[in-house]
Parts: C-alpha cells; sequence; structure tokens
C-alpha cells in the first residue's frame, strides 16, 4: 500500500511531546507514540492534526517557556 492511497486508513497519533502524526492504521503504532483518538483518509487525518495542533512546539519546550517546575 502507498501511503498516499486515498482508500487506506489512517490514524493520528501524539507523543509524549504532544506532537502529532499520521501513521498507517494496519501497522502497529510505534513505541513513543499512542493513538490519538482520530481516523480516517490521509487527507481528514491531516485536517484532523491541522485542527487540533495548534501549538507546534514541543510540551517540554512550552513548560521551560511557561516556567513550569516539571519541564
Amino acid at each position: 500500500m502507498a501511503l498516499d492511497d486515498s482508500e487506506a486508513t489512517f490514524l493520528v497519533v501524539i507523543n509524549g511531546e504532544e506532537q502529532y502524526s499520521v501513521w498507517p492504521a494496519h501497522r502497529p503504532v510505534p513505541n513513543g507514540w499512542k493513538d490519538a483518538g482520530f481516523s480516517g483518509t490521509r487527507a481528514a487525518c491531516l485536517a484532523h492534526v491541522e485542527t487540533v495542533w495548534t501549538d507546534m512546539r514541543p510540551l517540554s519546550l512550552r513548560r521551560a517557556l511557561d516556567g513550569d517546575a516539571r519541564a
């Protein structure tokens, strides 16, 4: 299956830094990533990521810049 297959199903995945990606649904989610709860065509998943990923800075950087002690 090609990654641009318009009929394939993809998952939106997220890592510990709250960074998003699109992953083929037929493959196991890689270590360090988890299912973000959205699936569909690649285009639909990319549109969802564009909607929910409003701050592209990694979580650790956002925390550091906010002075969060958990950084």
